[in-house]
């Protein structure tokens, strides 16, 4: 038994390094591994591209200019509910790296609300 790492702690713990009050939370996966490969091919690179010039470097949620690694690209209808939305450049908006966590809780949001609702059907 040792105590937790936590300054101040006094809770005893068996294993880890932090009791259950401080335990830190896993990430989540953010990038499915089915669709990982995806995002490393010439037609997705070629779509990120022709959709960042059709948004003339703007995020479509703020409007503020972005470019590099700040311009995140951001599908409206997610893989995961309809596969062959992927490479629709009416499916993609670009956005800044502060809005796009942000529009990805909305449409996840969005999508759990609707399968609560499709069940209670």
């Amino acid at each position: 038994m040792k105590y937790c790492a936590e300054q101040g702690c006094k809770t005893l713990i068996d294993k880890g390094r932090y009791c259950l009050n401080h335990k830190r939370k896993q990430k989540k996966t953010v990038v499915y591994s089915k669709n990982r490969s995806f995002y490393r091919t010439k037609a997705w690179q070629d779509l990120k591209s022709f959709c960042y010039q059709r948004d003339k470097g703007l995020c479509q949620r703020c409007g503020r200019f972005v470019f590099g690694k700040q311009a995140h690209h951001h599908h409206i209808v997610p893989i995961k509910i309809n596969p062959s939305l992927r490479l629709d450049p009416d499916n993609i908006d670009t956005l800044c790296s502060k809005c796009h966590p942000i529009v990805e809780r909305e449409t996840n949001e969005k999508y759990q609300e609707k399968k609560k609702f499709d069940w209670k059907l």
